[in-house]
Protein backbone atom coordinates (compact mmCIF):
# COMPACT_ATOMS: atom_id res chain seq x y z
CA UNK A 1 0.00 0.00 0.00
CA UNK A 2 1.12 3.42 -0.30
CA UNK A 3 1.40 5.57 3.04
CA UNK A 4 2.54 8.97 4.20
CA UNK A 5 5.34 8.28 6.50
CA UNK A 6 8.15 10.47 8.31
CA UNK A 7 10.86 9.06 10.55
CA UNK A 8 11.78 12.45 11.96
CA UNK A 9 10.02 15.22 13.26
CA UNK A 10 10.33 18.69 11.09
CA UNK A 11 8.85 20.81 8.53
CA UNK A 12 6.94 19.32 5.85
CA UNK A 13 9.56 17.81 3.81
CA UNK A 14 9.67 15.11 6.19
CA UNK A 15 6.91 13.32 4.75
CA UNK A 16 7.84 10.93 2.67
CA UNK A 17 5.28 8.47 -0.01
CA UNK A 18 6.56 4.89 0.69
CA UNK A 19 4.93 1.57 -0.04
CA UNK A 20 4.56 -0.44 2.93
CA UNK A 21 2.47 -4.22 3.44
CA UNK A 22 -1.12 -3.66 3.99
CA UNK A 23 -1.25 -4.25 8.02
CA UNK A 24 -2.78 -7.02 9.81
CA UNK A 25 -5.50 -5.87 12.41
CA UNK A 26 -5.04 -7.19 16.05
CA UNK A 27 -7.27 -8.05 18.43
CA UNK A 28 -10.04 -5.98 19.05
CA UNK A 29 -9.22 -3.90 15.70
CA UNK A 30 -10.23 -3.42 11.96
CA UNK A 31 -8.54 -2.96 9.07
CA UNK A 32 -9.64 0.25 7.12
CA UNK A 33 -9.21 1.02 3.76
CA UNK A 34 -9.25 4.45 4.08
CA UNK A 35 -10.77 6.99 0.92
CA UNK A 36 -10.15 10.54 2.59
CA UNK A 37 -8.28 11.53 5.33
CA UNK A 38 -8.35 15.16 7.18
CA UNK A 39 -5.65 17.17 8.77
CA UNK A 40 -5.88 19.17 11.33
CA UNK A 41 -3.75 21.43 13.33
CA UNK A 42 -2.77 18.76 15.61
CA UNK A 43 -1.21 16.46 12.56
CA UNK A 44 1.12 19.40 11.84
CA UNK A 45 2.25 19.82 15.78
CA UNK A 46 2.48 16.52 16.15
CA UNK A 47 4.68 16.34 12.78
CA UNK A 48 6.98 19.03 13.79
CA UNK A 49 7.59 18.06 17.90
CA UNK A 50 6.17 14.42 18.36
CA UNK A 51 6.54 12.56 20.48
CA UNK A 52 6.44 9.49 18.14
CA UNK A 53 5.04 6.40 19.50
CA UNK A 54 7.56 4.06 17.04
CA UNK A 55 10.60 5.18 15.24
CA UNK A 56 7.93 6.21 12.44
CA UNK A 57 4.28 7.65 12.20
CA UNK A 58 1.95 7.88 9.69
CA UNK A 59 -0.17 11.30 10.62
CA UNK A 60 -3.77 11.77 10.04
CA UNK A 61 -5.77 11.09 13.71
CA UNK A 62 -9.28 11.80 11.04
CA UNK A 63 -10.39 9.88 8.29
CA UNK A 64 -13.21 7.83 6.67
CA UNK A 65 -13.47 4.61 4.99
CA UNK A 66 -14.55 0.86 4.46
CA UNK A 67 -13.75 -2.20 6.64
CA UNK A 68 -12.23 -4.50 4.80
CA UNK A 69 -11.06 -6.96 7.78
CA UNK A 70 -11.21 -7.51 10.92
CA UNK A 71 -9.24 -8.85 14.12
CA UNK A 72 -9.79 -11.38 16.77
CA UNK A 73 -12.79 -10.64 18.75
CA UNK A 74 -14.81 -8.46 16.46
CA UNK A 75 -17.82 -9.05 14.95
CA UNK A 76 -17.04 -10.30 11.00
CA UNK A 77 -20.54 -8.72 10.09
CA UNK A 78 -18.54 -5.14 10.35
CA UNK A 79 -16.69 -6.22 7.15
CA UNK A 80 -17.71 -3.43 3.94
CA UNK A 81 -19.07 -1.18 6.68
CA UNK A 82 -19.05 2.58 5.61
CA UNK A 83 -17.28 4.19 8.80
CA UNK A 84 -15.44 7.46 10.22
CA UNK A 85 -12.32 7.29 11.90
CA UNK A 86 -11.35 9.36 14.93
CA UNK A 87 -7.56 9.59 16.72
CA UNK A 88 -6.50 7.13 14.64
CA UNK A 89 -2.52 7.95 15.27
CA UNK A 90 -2.74 9.18 19.50
CA UNK A 91 0.11 7.32 20.85
CA UNK A 92 -0.22 5.27 17.80
CA UNK A 93 2.30 4.69 14.49
CA UNK A 94 -1.01 4.03 12.05
CA UNK A 95 -2.17 7.51 11.23
CA UNK A 96 -5.06 8.25 7.91
CA UNK A 97 -3.13 8.98 5.60
CA UNK A 98 -2.15 6.04 4.00
CA UNK A 99 -4.34 3.62 1.37
CA UNK A 100 -4.79 1.51 4.57
CA UNK A 101 -4.97 2.28 8.54
CA UNK A 102 -5.76 -0.14 11.74
CA UNK A 103 -7.39 1.17 14.67
CA UNK A 104 -9.35 0.05 17.73
CA UNK A 105 -12.80 -0.93 16.45
CA UNK A 106 -14.31 1.73 18.53
CA UNK A 107 -12.45 4.44 16.39
CA UNK A 108 -14.58 3.45 13.75
CA UNK A 109 -17.89 4.59 13.68
CA UNK A 110 -20.30 3.57 11.56
CA UNK A 111 -20.93 6.52 8.92
CA UNK A 112 -24.00 5.26 6.92
CA UNK A 113 -25.03 6.87 3.56
CA UNK A 114 -22.89 9.88 4.27
CA UNK A 115 -20.14 11.34 2.23
CA UNK A 116 -16.29 9.99 3.33
CA UNK A 117 -15.97 14.23 2.63
CA UNK A 118 -17.97 14.33 5.39
CA UNK A 119 -16.68 11.37 7.75
CA UNK A 120 -13.23 12.42 7.13
CA UNK A 121 -14.45 16.17 8.74
CA UNK A 122 -15.91 14.45 12.09
CA UNK A 123 -13.32 13.61 14.76
CA UNK A 124 -11.07 16.20 15.84
CA UNK A 125 -13.37 19.34 15.13
CA UNK A 126 -16.29 18.00 16.16
CA UNK A 127 -15.05 16.31 19.11
CA UNK A 128 -13.80 18.90 20.50
CA UNK A 129 -16.75 21.06 19.89
CA UNK A 130 -18.98 18.71 21.81
CA UNK A 131 -17.26 18.82 24.83
CA UNK A 132 -17.10 22.81 24.33
CA UNK A 133 -20.74 22.84 24.45
CA UNK A 134 -21.46 20.40 27.38
CA UNK A 135 -18.99 21.43 29.55
CA UNK A 136 -20.63 24.40 30.94
CA UNK A 137 -23.16 24.75 34.26
CA UNK A 138 -26.15 25.83 31.70
CA UNK A 139 -25.62 23.31 29.35
CA UNK A 140 -26.32 19.51 29.03
CA UNK A 141 -24.46 16.25 28.87
CA UNK A 142 -25.45 15.55 25.84
CA UNK A 143 -26.76 17.31 22.61
CA UNK A 144 -29.73 16.38 20.50
CA UNK A 145 -31.82 18.00 17.95
CA UNK A 146 -33.40 21.11 20.10
CA UNK A 147 -31.93 20.40 23.18
CA UNK A 148 -30.16 23.68 23.17
CA UNK A 149 -33.11 25.73 22.89
CA UNK A 150 -33.26 29.10 25.35
CA UNK A 151 -29.46 28.49 25.34
CA UNK A 152 -27.29 31.60 23.60
CA UNK A 153 -24.11 30.49 22.66
CA UNK A 154 -20.99 32.50 21.62
CA UNK A 155 -18.01 31.14 19.07
CA UNK A 156 -14.92 33.14 19.13
CA UNK A 157 -13.48 32.56 15.29
CA UNK A 158 -16.72 31.37 13.67
CA UNK A 159 -14.57 30.40 10.59
CA UNK A 160 -12.03 28.10 11.46
CA UNK A 161 -12.56 24.25 11.96
CA UNK A 162 -13.98 23.79 15.50
CA UNK A 163 -15.83 27.30 15.37
CA UNK A 164 -18.13 25.44 12.04
CA UNK A 165 -18.72 22.67 14.08
CA UNK A 166 -20.10 24.40 17.22
CA UNK A 167 -22.11 26.77 15.14
CA UNK A 168 -23.68 23.19 13.17
CA UNK A 169 -23.75 21.67 16.74
CA UNK A 170 -25.35 24.14 18.45
CA UNK A 171 -27.91 25.27 15.40
CA UNK A 172 -29.05 21.71 15.84
CA UNK A 173 -29.56 21.99 19.21
CA UNK A 174 -31.26 25.26 18.18
CA UNK A 175 -29.64 27.59 20.31
CA UNK A 176 -29.22 31.36 19.63
CA UNK A 177 -25.50 31.04 18.16
CA UNK A 178 -23.30 34.94 17.72
CA UNK A 179 -19.89 34.18 15.90
CA UNK A 180 -17.12 36.38 15.63
CA UNK A 181 -14.74 36.60 12.41
CA UNK A 182 -12.14 38.85 11.25
CA UNK A 183 -13.46 39.81 8.06
CA UNK A 184 -17.04 39.64 5.47
CA UNK A 185 -15.64 37.04 3.64
CA UNK A 186 -15.46 34.89 6.94
CA UNK A 187 -18.79 36.33 7.74
CA UNK A 188 -20.31 35.02 4.95
CA UNK A 189 -18.81 31.21 6.14
CA UNK A 190 -20.21 31.64 9.66
CA UNK A 191 -23.70 32.87 8.42
CA UNK A 192 -23.79 29.53 6.37
CA UNK A 193 -22.56 27.26 9.01
CA UNK A 194 -25.80 28.77 10.84
CA UNK A 195 -25.02 31.62 12.89
CA UNK A 196 -27.93 33.57 13.97
CA UNK A 197 -25.49 36.85 14.73
CA UNK A 198 -22.16 37.95 12.73
CA UNK A 199 -19.68 40.10 14.26
CA UNK A 200 -16.85 41.47 12.94
CA UNK A 201 -14.30 41.90 16.12
CA UNK A 202 -12.21 44.45 13.62
CA UNK A 203 -15.01 46.50 12.78
CA UNK A 204 -17.68 46.43 15.59
CA UNK A 205 -17.54 46.68 19.72
CA UNK A 206 -18.00 42.69 20.72
CA UNK A 207 -19.03 43.29 23.71
CA UNK A 208 -21.41 46.28 23.19
CA UNK A 209 -23.00 43.97 20.39
CA UNK A 210 -23.46 40.75 22.50
CA UNK A 211 -25.19 42.75 24.71
CA UNK A 212 -27.36 43.85 22.48
CA UNK A 213 -27.95 40.60 21.50
CA UNK A 214 -28.25 38.81 24.93
CA UNK A 215 -28.90 41.20 27.47
CA UNK A 216 -28.18 38.71 30.38
CA UNK A 217 -25.36 37.30 28.88
CA UNK A 218 -24.51 33.88 26.69
CA UNK A 219 -24.49 30.96 28.37
CA UNK A 220 -21.07 29.61 26.77
CA UNK A 221 -17.94 30.77 25.22
CA UNK A 222 -16.53 28.59 22.27
CA UNK A 223 -13.25 30.28 23.10
CA UNK A 224 -9.88 29.66 20.28
CA UNK A 225 -7.86 32.84 21.63
CA UNK A 226 -7.96 32.91 25.14
CA UNK A 227 -5.18 35.49 25.86
CA UNK A 228 -6.31 37.67 23.45
CA UNK A 229 -10.43 37.81 23.85
CA UNK A 230 -10.26 37.45 28.15
CA UNK A 231 -11.61 40.66 28.72
CA UNK A 232 -14.72 40.89 26.80
CA UNK A 233 -15.02 37.14 27.27
CA UNK A 234 -15.74 37.72 30.97
CA UNK A 235 -18.29 41.08 30.05
CA UNK A 236 -20.60 39.40 28.34
CA UNK A 237 -21.09 35.92 30.41
CA UNK A 238 -24.31 34.92 31.59
CA UNK A 239 -24.37 34.33 35.54
CA UNK A 240 -22.87 30.61 36.17
CA UNK A 241 -21.54 30.74 32.45
CA UNK A 242 -18.65 29.02 31.46
CA UNK A 243 -16.12 29.83 28.48
CA UNK A 244 -14.31 26.57 26.75
CA UNK A 245 -11.11 26.91 25.55
CA UNK A 246 -9.73 24.81 22.93
CA UNK A 247 -6.85 26.49 22.13
CA UNK A 248 -3.70 28.65 22.43
CA UNK A 249 -2.47 29.65 19.23
CA UNK A 250 -2.56 33.95 20.21
CA UNK A 251 -0.64 32.98 23.01
CA UNK A 252 0.61 30.30 26.14
CA UNK A 253 -0.88 32.05 29.32
CA UNK A 254 -3.79 34.45 29.84
CA UNK A 255 -4.84 36.48 32.64
CA UNK A 256 -7.98 36.47 34.30
CA UNK A 257 -10.01 38.80 36.55
CA UNK A 258 -10.68 36.77 39.69
CA UNK A 259 -13.12 39.32 41.40
CA UNK A 260 -15.06 39.41 38.24
CA UNK A 261 -15.66 35.86 37.66
CA UNK A 262 -15.67 34.87 41.08
CA UNK A 263 -19.31 36.88 41.21
CA UNK A 264 -21.09 35.49 38.64
CA UNK A 265 -19.97 31.76 39.24
CA UNK A 266 -18.26 31.56 35.96
CA UNK A 267 -16.20 28.69 34.63
CA UNK A 268 -13.27 28.65 32.64
CA UNK A 269 -13.19 24.91 31.32
CA UNK A 270 -9.89 23.82 29.22
CA UNK A 271 -10.77 21.33 26.58
CA UNK A 272 -8.30 18.83 24.93
CA UNK A 273 -10.00 15.85 23.02
CA UNK A 274 -7.50 13.44 23.43
CA UNK A 275 -7.68 13.61 27.31
CA UNK A 276 -11.06 14.52 28.17
CA UNK A 277 -13.31 11.99 30.20
CA UNK A 278 -14.25 9.04 28.79
CA UNK A 279 -18.18 9.40 29.31
CA UNK A 280 -18.10 12.56 27.60
CA UNK A 281 -16.29 11.28 24.53
CA UNK A 282 -18.42 8.70 24.27
CA UNK A 283 -21.19 10.25 24.52
CA UNK A 284 -19.58 13.35 21.88
CA UNK A 285 -19.40 10.22 19.74
CA UNK A 286 -22.83 8.96 19.88
CA UNK A 287 -24.37 12.77 19.60
CA UNK A 288 -22.06 13.60 16.74
CA UNK A 289 -22.85 10.85 14.54
CA UNK A 290 -26.82 11.21 15.10
CA UNK A 291 -25.94 14.89 14.38
CA UNK A 292 -24.48 13.86 11.14
CA UNK A 293 -26.95 11.06 10.29
CA UNK A 294 -30.11 13.54 11.18
CA UNK A 295 -28.51 15.81 8.44
CA UNK A 296 -27.52 18.54 11.51
CA UNK A 297 -24.07 18.32 9.98
CA UNK A 298 -23.10 19.51 6.72
CA UNK A 299 -19.47 20.44 5.06
CA UNK A 300 -18.35 22.29 2.27
CA UNK A 301 -18.71 26.08 0.76
CA UNK A 302 -22.58 26.08 1.11
CA UNK A 303 -22.09 24.91 4.86
CA UNK A 304 -19.30 27.43 5.93
CA UNK A 305 -16.53 24.77 5.37
CA UNK A 306 -14.86 24.88 2.04
CA UNK A 307 -13.49 21.76 1.44
CA UNK A 308 -9.56 21.90 -0.06
CA UNK A 309 -8.59 18.20 -1.62
CA UNK A 310 -5.20 16.91 -1.98
CA UNK A 311 -3.94 13.38 -3.20
CA UNK A 312 -2.21 11.40 -1.35
CA UNK A 313 1.06 12.27 -3.35
CA UNK A 314 0.38 16.05 -2.18
CA UNK A 315 0.22 15.18 1.69
CA UNK A 316 3.12 18.19 2.17
CA UNK A 317 1.03 20.47 0.57
CA UNK A 318 -1.63 19.62 2.57
CA UNK A 319 0.58 19.92 5.59
CA UNK A 320 1.69 23.34 4.13
CA UNK A 321 -1.94 24.55 3.61
CA UNK A 322 -2.83 23.97 7.42
CA UNK A 323 0.26 25.68 8.44
CA UNK A 324 -0.33 28.85 6.08
CA UNK A 325 -4.00 28.83 8.16
CA UNK A 326 -6.21 28.34 4.97
CA UNK A 327 -9.81 28.90 5.57
CA UNK A 328 -11.97 25.30 5.62
CA UNK A 329 -10.95 21.91 5.70
CA UNK A 330 -8.18 20.61 4.37
CA UNK A 331 -8.50 16.68 3.18
CA UNK A 332 -6.39 14.11 1.32
CA UNK A 333 -7.77 11.59 -0.81
CA UNK A 334 -6.21 8.34 0.25
CA UNK A 335 -7.68 5.76 -2.00
CA UNK A 336 -10.24 5.62 -5.15
CA UNK A 337 -13.05 5.13 -3.57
Amino acid sequence: MKAIVYERTGDPSVLQVVDRPVPEPGRGEVLVRVAVSGVNPTDVKSRRRGPMPADWQIPGQDGAGVIESVGEGVDQELIGERVWIWEAAWQRPWGTTAEYTVVPVRHAVRLGDASFDLGACLGIPFLTAHRCLTAGEFMPDSLHAGGLTDHTVLVQGGAGAVGNAAIQLARWGEATVIATVSSAEKAQLAAAAGASFVINYREQDVVEEVRKIAPDGVHTIVEVAPATNAAVDVQVLHHGGAVSVYADDDGPEVTLPVRSLMTPNARWQFVLVYTEPKAAKGQALVDVGAAAAQGGIRVGEDAGLPLHHHPLSAAAAAHQAVENSVVGKVLISASGQ
